[in-house]
């Protein structure tokens, strides 16, 4: 059996390194460690990399960063998933007593809870956990699930859901065999009955499981239960149409005409993904020269993208007169712009540019040959796109420049890198290659 662990984790930094630190026998014994950080702001990613097989982005939410540790962990190899909360820890042989509990014919389990907090009946809630588990063979979250890989994946994996997606995938999972109910217990953090009040976090998480099985939306119990809704904002996308001569004309030399045309289309469709991913708002593709080439044709009719014709100008010029219907429409939603031509822009990053218009008039993502990958704006700023150097190493120190003569605040997430010339094509094929 090949163990993969996946911790899905969220500005945990401060707590984290003695978690992985726990993990280390695991790792010692082949399991593999991957972490799946939402879009942290601690340090979280850089505490972790020393601890960890592999540490993963992915857009905010337990489910979908989950999601993306099981497929991380299949292209490891794995052969059992084990989804592991950062506050709860596991017994030091977790991986024996799971490779027991599945070879007597169990697809799936998890472990009895123990809770540690200051509470004195905080034994006796984690008892009533456990029994209650066992009677209906649902398991939550707090109690280590695992799972054969294939049956997880045979299953479509966690459903989005904010909350609940614990039991809604055991009540799947049962469907194909009862839980192996380990048990051994993992230890997890008493912080909520400890904060909130033993009694009255019962009562609450008691209302929102009968809510739950009487049909409530997901999305409203999470934000009784306390959830952060993601932050809203539309995104533009500026994108060519991938004719042949016409797109990625830099990298002709390498690729040929045609060849650079479809990673002008893979570009393009893998921003949209990324986009759809991250969640955050309508979406529209403005194209350029119009949107009667047959790629924008099929990504209207097949999957609903809305499309445009980019208005005449130059590139700042047809940005402000996306910026300016925008914002014509959705006076009080912030709104993104992005080329199609960065790979590494990925949906923790967008979610991340999106949260922080909930603070500021803006956000930047620069990209490493001056440029820029993000651009975002809480309110119209039609000055950031006047009097720019396009296409030159000054396109982010002039909207810098724009911003302040605006007076406008502003925050930047990490440089990233676009494909433009062959060099950059040459490194994409190498990441794309490892990762």
């Amino acid at each position: 059996m090949k163990l993969a662990v996946v911790l899905p984790v969220l500005n945990e930094g401060a707590a984290l390194r003695p978690r992985l630190q726990a993990l280390a026998p695991l790792r010692a014994r082949g399991a593999w460690v991957v972490l799946v950080d939402g879009g942290s702001t601690d340090g979280t990613c850089a505490t972790a990399q020393p601890l960890c097989d592999a540490v993963r982005v992915a857009p905010r939410g337990r489910a979908s960063q989950m999601n993306a540790g099981a497929v991380a962990a299949a292209q490891a190899g794995a052969d059992v998933l084990l989804f592991l909360h950062a506050d709860t820890q596991l017994p030091p042989d977790a991986d024996r007593l799971i490779e027991t509990a599945l070879a007597r014919g169990a697809a799936w389990g998890r472990f009895d809870v123990r809770i540690d907090g200051v509470h004195p009946l905080l034994p006796m809630v984690a008892a009533f956990m456990n029994l209650r588990s066992r009677l209906s063979g649902i398991a939550t979250g707090d109690q280590a699930l695992f799972v054969r890989r294939r049956v997880f994946e045979a299953l479509g994996g966690f459903a989005p859901l904010p909350l609940m997606e614990d039991i809604e995938l055991s009540a799947r999972l049962k469907r194909c065999s009862p839980p192996a109910c380990v048990a051994q217990r993992v230890t997890t953090a008493g912080r909520r009955w400890d904060q909130h009040g033993l009694w009255r976090t019962i009562g609450l998480m008691w209302r929102l499981r009968a809510a739950y099985a009487a049909g409530a939306d997901p999305h409203a119990l999470a934000l009784r239960y306390g959830y952060t809704p993601r932050a809203p904002a539309a995104v533009a996308v500026v994108a060519k149409a991938p004719v042949p001569g016409l797109a990625k004309t830099r990298l002709i030399p390498l690729l040929g005409a045609a060849g650079a045309a479809r990673a002008q289309r893979g570009f393009a469709l893998q921003t949209l993904a990324t986009l759809r991913a991250a969640s955050t708002g309508p979406l529209t593709l403005w194209c350029a020269p119009g949107t009667g080439h047959r790629f924008f044709r099929a990504l209207r009719l097949r999957h609903g993208v809305l499309c445009l014709p980019q208005p005449p100008g130059d590139l700042g010029q047809r940005m402000a007169a996306a910026m300016a219907a925008h914002f014509a429409a959705h006076p009080h939603m912030p709104w993104l712009v992005v080329g199609t031509d960065c790979p590494a822009l990925s949906p923790a990053h967008v979610q991340q540019a999106a949260d922080a218009l909930q603070m500021h008039d803006a956000v930047l993502i620069p990209a490493e040959d001056g440029g820029y990958v993000l651009l975002g704006l809480r309110r119209p700023l039609t000055n950031v796109f006047e009097r720019i150097d396009w296409s030159t190493e000054r396109v982010s120190e002039q909207t810098r420049e724009r911003l302040h003569q605006a007076g406008a605040t502003w925050v930047e997430l990490p440089a990233l890198w676009d494909v433009d010339e062959p060099a950059d094509w040459q490194r994409w094929a190498r990441t794309g290659l490892e990762g």
